[in-house]
């Protein structure tokens, strides 16, 4: 049962939490629209970030409304900078620093594809992402899908939004030291950055949004932008709302440790150790390494990150019934950070949905199909105004009031604009008047741009095709994410084969069909990724019992 509050609290009716409803419809509506820039506050004055050897110790979450400084914001229009802070103290201890926009973004909008060339300080690089359009004429709306599988891409199209199918792997590659790392950014900013994997990812998606600015957008819109991911992509998929505020819809799913999940809650929920996720792959930043076993000295939590993306349209899908998934730390992020949406006048812009039946890994439920749709009209198509609620299944309840010392200021309302950053002087002007003597005629010389084209990776060596296995394991249970890549010529079909461990069994796979559930199993494309371009890549995967680790995939081209 849903319920509309008048009044800012939280209630919770069985397995339902629902979060209040504050806003007015003006005010709603005035919150909609993404920013015109990737990160407004660029300009703001950030100081006072604390050093790595002076961090206390806090088991409590950090409170969003206090300013480094220590005072705690009075009125909306502070929020601009405060994000700010948060957002350096994020890049600074979290996830590494996520550049500005390059030097040189170029780059091609086509109805089935998109391309993006990279050039900064001597060094260019580039990649592509596929497009799909829906019925009518354009131009659309578009839902970036990382890594090939987030929210039901049948229902983003049906709703008439395209559907970006972006490779974050062509960008940060998995599977890479944390010395050598490798992808379209590390090119750029060099294999030993410390900035991680999530990070590098949203870049990517930062750049595509660039190449769709300058499109003239008569294919895509790059100001209805929205993202989508499940597990390791759901991490990358709320990374890159978070720092790029020109995506109007952020929709991570299941997305786990490093994800959505306060830090602090995963030790205590027995979910995915940090340590684990710091260690599986370079998702977060080097520096993340010093808090593996001490979150409580983390000066920002994933709340904060959540109150990053307000006061945007936020939609976090989660997975009650695998403890390895931290639903119940994600539930306090979500609770934490829905402070600051209402706090902002915006607090039917966010919402977090456990309450659903199936515990499948990455399923498509029907419980999230409504308010996916709801969703897509209301930040995307613009032509919808339906509240958000959060939604908390009973077996993964979390309490806010457990985790904060700290309340929720009443924030007076500010401009809409934010104010000239450049103070008024305080000399008076010359009395001197200025010289009459015209300007130069002759225009400053220009430096062509560099003809020579940037750089590609080879791919693979040889035809067929390859398959690598990553696999994330619990107690009890695993998810596996295969990947097969072309060689150097397409194919339009594929077969992986795989032994699985004595005891394994698959529950659930997606974007693949299977032969069997136990022993030997043979995976084989479906309809949509059977066609792999040269040195191109699909991903499929699979849920299971048992013990995951130690299989060796092998791949046949049709």
């Amino acid at each position: 049962m849903l319920v509309a509050l008048a009044v800012a609290a939280l209630t919770v009716a069985g397995s339902v939490s629902v979060v209040a409803r504050t806003t007015t419809a003006q005010a709603a509506a005035d919150v909609l629209a993404a920013a015109a820039v990737e990160d407004e506050g660029a300009d703001c004055a950030v100081s006072g970030l604390p050093d790595l050897g002076s961090l206390p110790t806090n088991a409590k979450l950090p409170d969003p409304f206090k300013k480094l400084n220590g005072a705690t914001i009075t009125a909306k229009s502070d929020w601009r900078c405060r994000r700010a802070e948060i957002k350096e103290l994020a890049e600074k201890f979290v996830f590494g620093e996520k550049p500005a926009k390059p030097a040189t973004v170029t780059g091609t909008v086509s109805t089935t594809n998109i391309t993006v060339n990279v050039s900064h300080n001597g060094r260019s690089s580039s990649f592509s992402a596929r497009v799909e359009l829906p019925s009518g004429t354009g131009p659309f709306p578009a839902v970036v899908v990382v890594g090939g599988f987030g929210a039901d891409t049948a229902t983003i199209r049906a709703a008439g939004a395209a559907v970006i199918s972006y490779d974050p792997l062509a960008v940060g590659r998995e599977g890479t030291p944390r010395n050598n790392k490798q992808g379209a950014f590390y090119s750029i900013y060099g294999s030993s950055s410390s900035t991680g994997l999530l990070a590098a990812w949203g870049w990517g998606v930062s750049r595509i949004i660039d190449v769709i600015e300058q499109s003239g957008t008569t294919i895509l819109k790059s100001d209805a932008m929205g993202v989508t991911g499940c597990s390791r992509y759901g991490k990358g998929a709320f990374a890159i709302g978070v720092f790029d505020q020109r995506i109007a819809l952020t929709m991570p799913i299941e997305s786990g440790s490093a994800g959505v999940p306060i830090f602090r809650g995963i030790p205590g929920e027995g979910a995915q150790s940090l340590s684990s996720a710091y260690g599986e792959q370079p998702w977060l930043g080097d520096e993340f390494g010093s808090f593996t076993g001490s979150p409580n000295r983390l000066p920002v939590d994933t709340h904060e990150m959540v109150a990053m993306v307000a006061p945007r349209g936020l939609f976090i899908m989660d997975n009650p019934h695998i403890a390895n998934l931290g639903p119940r730390s994600a539930s306090v992020a979500a609770l934490g950070g829905a402070e600051v949406y209402k706090a902002l006048g915006a607090g039917d812009n966010i919402t977090y949905w456990s309450d659903v039946q199936d515990g499948s890994h990455c399923a498509n439920r029907p419980e999230w199909r409504t308010p996916l749709q709801n969703n897509i009209r209301k930040f995307l198509l613009k032509t919808g105004n339906e509240p958000g609620a959060i939604r908390i299944h009973s077996k993964a309840l979390g309490r806010l009031a457990d985790w904060r010392d700290w309340q929720t200021p009443a924030l007076a309302d500010g401009p809409t604009t934010p104010p000239p950053t450049t103070p008024p002087p305080t000399t008076p002007p010359p009395t001197t008047p200025p010289p009459t003597t015209p300007p130069p005629t002759t225009p400053p010389p220009t430096t062509p741009p560099p003809t020579t084209p940037p750089p590609t990776t080879p791919p693979p060596t040889g035809g067929g095709c390859t398959a690598t296995v990553s696999v994330n394991q619990w107690a009890g249970g695993f998810v596996a994410a295969v990947r097969v890549t072309a060689g150097t010529t397409p194919i339009n079909g594929w077969t992986v084969t795989m032994t699985l461990p004595s005891g394994a069994g698959i529950t659930n796979i997606w974007s693949a069909n299977r032969s069997g559930t136990t022993g030997t199993v043979q995976f084989t494309n479906v309809a949509y990724n059977g066609s792999i371009g040269p040195g191109q890549s699909t991903e499929f995967g699979y849920q299971g019992t048992g013990t995951g680790a130690g299989t060796s995939p092998t791949c046949s081209a049709a």
